[in-house]
């Protein structure tokens, strides 16, 4: 069974980890500044590539940015591809500031 856990902790950058049974396999680095959310990084073990758990790192980040009121910077290649290929199902949650940092 898999549970992703947005964590924050001291003296490492925040993410959305993804763990299969208590083991990690994935992350997506973040950090939050104001009312933006910049994605910097996703990652799945290499060998559990394949099984969309890019994406459910990607619809827990997603959900988190919606709850919170947040916009996306998609620094991240999988994260800008996503939004390129689907604009309709993230523009609500594009930053305006996107390529300006």
């Amino acid at each position: 069974m898999t549970d992703i856990r947005f964590e924050t902790p001291d003296n490492e950058p925040a993410a959305f980890n993804l763990y299969l049974e208590e083991e990690k396999i994935g992350e997506m680095i973040v950090e939050v500044r104001g009312k933006d959310m910049i994605v910097f990084h996703t990652e799945v073990d290499q060998d559990q590539e394949g099984k969309g758990y890019a994406a459910s790192l990607l619809d827990a980040m997603t959900s988190y940015v919606r709850a919170n009121d947040l916009k996306v910077i998609p620094m991240c290649a999988y994260v800008h591809i996503q939004f390129e290929r689907h604009p309709d199902r993230y523009a609500d949650i594009r930053s305006a500031t996107e390529g300006k940092l």
